[in-house]
């Protein structure tokens, strides 16, 4: 199991450094979060790439409502092609509650954001192929046959495509299928009425069971658990985590989105958790 930090929103001048030091106490990937008004992800990874060298660097995630698909293609190659590929783009359908009420002409309907990242996905894909191809959906619609080929930007250095996380909502039927197109999921559940429940190791193994007899890509494949063990005694920090590693996660992510640097920076330095 790898780990990583996701790192607080709208502190892009605190980014680069955070990265260098999460990289050098050995850290295997830092990330950021998005939203309808902040400072943008992209940005902060890019200033993050440039100072170092290993680490991973990735979204949690993009709004795919909120950029159009050549626009995510656009900033996630350039940020792939800097950082030598080591981009993971986490793309989603979007928080609403997340004050999208204030930009009225945005796409709130659950529908169809859910379709916006469907083919956001598939458009994505080919994108990054840098090839000659059409696309006719209900949102968006291509015609690079039609484009001169000199006008195409450079393929990603990872292929076939830059890694897709999506958000998997546990049991739902839908969002299972999505992340069958992708190359991670990000772990979440739903209680019977619809609401937002704590997934367990548990969920992580039917998760994971559904994937592996579902799955006909034969790239790699993440399970990514967001959440935070920073404030728990050793022993019990070490057994929440082997009880996720034995249930199949491969990305624990911890969570510092509201950190203070004071907080960041002591929890980069204590080093990711030792499982052996």
């Amino acid at each position: 199991m790898k780990f990583g930090l996701a790192l607080p929103y709208n502190e892009v001048r605190s980014v680069a450094r955070w990265a260098r030091l999460a990289e050098e106490a050995g850290w295997d990937g830092c990330f950021l979060g998005d939203a309808i008004w902040c400072e943008d992800p992209m940005i902060g990874l890019a200033a993050a790439a440039v100072v170092t060298s290993r680490i991973r660097l990735g979204t949690m995630i993009i709004p795919v409502p909120l950029r159009r698909p050549w626009k995510i293609a656009s900033e996630s190659v350039a940020l792939d092609r800097l950082s030598n590929g080591r981009l993971t783009l986490g793309i989603g359908a979007g928080a609403v509650w997340m004050g999208w009420h204030a930009f009225p002409d945005e796409v709130t309907d659950t529908k169809a954001r859910a379709a916006m990242l469907d083919e956001t996905i598939d458009i994505l894909t080919q994108l990054y192929q840098s090839k000659p191809f059409d696309y006719n959906g209900q949102h968006y619609h291509l015609k690079l046959t039609e484009l001169d080929e000199m006008h195409y930007p450079p393929k990603p250095v990872q292929q076939p495509r830059i890694p897709l996380w999506v958000p998997g909502l546990w049991p739902r039927k839908k969002s299972m299928q999505r992340v069958l197109k992708c190359d991670g999921l990000l772990v979440e559940k739903l209680d019977e009425n619809g609401r937002p429940a704590t997934a367990t190791p548990d969920d992580v193994r039917e998760m994971k069971a559904f994937v592996e007899a579902n799955r006909s890509l034969t790239t790699p494949f993440d399970i990514v658990i967001n959440g935070s063990v920073k404030d728990l005694e050793a022993t019990q920090q070490k057994e929440t985590l082997l009880a996720w590693q034995a249930a199949g996660v491969t990305w624990w992510i911890e969570g510092l989105w509201d950190g203070t640097d004071e907080t960041v920076v002591e929890v980069i330095r204590r080093a990711p958790p030792q499982l052996v």
